[in-house]
């Protein structure tokens, strides 16, 4: 019958445990970092699906913003006013988000033939979407998120 031994590696293994599990105890007691409130910078300050109409897709969105966003829109959330899109043709459109702050934006189409997405920021605060390739644009759902 073997006796049971406390080596030294066993010593130093449970006091670099502690010392971890206390370090981080202490770092979530001492409440350092603070979470970030709603809209505040470095947080998701909108998202838009947008879809178009359910019958069309997004091929019928019109040619100037309109913010009706039960017709176009999906899922949709802004720190700000109001969201508006347009449509300018085959794949490029323009979204809104007004009022708010953001200055960068990611974008992913989705759909039956998923396409990549190309998002830039236009001098008025919109956001430009091509979705597709510069030179095969297609119209696809997408959803954008800014920052």
């Amino acid at each position: 019958m073997s006796r049971f031994r406390i080596s030294p590696a066993l010593v130093v293994a449970l006091v670099a445990l502690f010392f971890a599990l206390g370090g981080t105890a202490f770092a979530l007691g001492a409440k350092v970092a603070a979470t970030q409130g709603k809209c505040a910078q470095g947080t998701v300050r909108g998202l838009a699906e947008v879809t178009g109409a359910p019958d069309h897709g997004p091929a019928n969105i019109p040619d100037h913003y309109t913010g009706s966003s039960n017709q176009y829109l999906g899922r949709h959330f802004s720190c700000g006013g109001a969201i508006q899109v347009k449509r300018t043709q085959t794949g490029t459109y323009f979204v809104k988000f007004t009022g708010n702050k953001a200055r960068s934006a990611v974008a992913s189409a989705w759909g039956p033939d998923p396409a990549g997405a190309d998002v830039s920021l236009q001098p008025d605060g919109s956001f430009q979407v091509i979705i597709g390739s510069h030179s095969t644009p297609t119209d696809e759902a997408f959803t954008i998120v800014v920052f």
